[in-house]
């Protein structure tokens, strides 16, 4: 499985709104049903081997923005590329394509060497995990979130740096929260959406109402709503964030993989400025509201519901020591 989360550091601007085809000259097409055609990257033999791919030739597709068998999501939507699982070289030079010289991005298990002629800054681990015995319920004070409610998400994912969220990533999946005088305190979310699988993502609580356990129930919440449709859950979370790994398993997760995830820079005269002092801190899209640093895990984790920091497994600064929590 290879797939990409994505910085652009130039001046290019977000993607489009709706799924589109980059042509060498910079026009732009409409994707239509069938329009991928001998092309389009196989998806791998499991779809949660690569998520992303899956997500964008499936439920997401009329998000993607594609280059040869590359594709990716609009920069406001969500920082993912997806790649075939066997990239060559003339991947590699869509995927700099789609982004820019000088971009910075964590790829997943791409091995430590990165692709040939790309800078690599680090690597790190990371797990997927998957609803075994999971409890899902719906919640009575947990409402559906939606555009209206934008502003005080990125407040909350500000307060909180799950991991990283755009001003459209609601469009994704259902987004649910919980208000404490009018105040978004905490929220959880779903996010990729391989065929039979939906990724739930931007778990967080805010530190004034954390030990109350809303994080847990409004995973299983999002979980009910996954399950109705006949859908399985999953997640990701950095390999290091024992904390959230711990919780996760006692709601009923089990692990289902190890991946590792390797930061690269794309071939190419850089912007301008420094690489941040944490590179992973802020390897996401151009455009990003925020920086996906993250707080200390308190170890080990509370066994009575009560809430540690689960930082998402594509949070940008996940790994150990700054490394990437990158997934795709």
């Amino acid at each position: 499985m290879t797939g990409v989360v994505a910085r652009e550091e130039s001046a290019r601007g977000p993607g489009p709104a709706t799924g589109v085809v980059r042509a060498p000259d910079a026009t732009v097409t409409e994707l239509g049903d069938t329009e991928l055609g001998d092309t389009a990257p196989a998806v791998a033999s499991h779809p949660l081997d690569n998520p992303a791919l899956g997500s964008l030739l499936g439920a997401h597709a009329h998000l993607a923005v594609r280059r040869g068998r590359v594709l990716r999501y609009p920069s406001d939507v969500a920082p993912f590329v997806a790649l075939p699982d066997d990239p060559d070289s003339d991947t590699w030079r869509d995927v700099a394509d789609l982004l820019s010289p000088g971009a910075i991005l964590p790829l997943v298990d791409v091995g430590n060497a990165g692709p040939p002629g790309w800078e690599v800054l680090g690597s790190a681990g990371g797990v997927q995990l998957v609803d075994a015995d999971l409890i899902a319920a719906p919640d009575g004070e947990a409402v559906r979130l939606g555009p209206d409610d934008v502003e005080d998400i990125l407040a909350l994912i500000e307060r909180t740096r799950p991991g990283p969220f755009q001003a459209r990533t609601i469009e994704l999946g259902t987004y649910l929260g919980i208000r404490r005088g009018g105040r978004l305190v905490a929220m959880a979310g779903e996010r990729l959406h391989p065929p039979g699988w939906t990724e739930i993502s931007a778990v967080c609580t805010d530190p004034a109402v954390r030990g109350q356990g809303l994080a847990t129930r409004l995973v299983r919440a999002v979980a009910a709503g996954i399950r109705e449709r006949g859908e399985t859950p999953f997640l990701h979370t950095a390999a290091d964030n024992t904390g959230a790994i711990r919780l996760y398993e006692h709601l009923g997760f089990r692990l289902r993989r190890q991946v590792r995830f390797t930061l690269a820079r794309v071939p190419g005269t850089p912007a301008d400025g420094p690489l941040p002092s944490k590179p992973f801190a802020d390897a996401h899209d151009a455009g990003a509201p925020h920086s996906a640093v993250v707080p200390p895990v308190p170890a080990p984790a509370p066994r009575d519901g009560s809430d540690p920091t689960p930082r998402d497994g594509f949070a940008a600064d996940a790994g150990p020591r700054g490394g990437p929590g990158a997934r795709g």
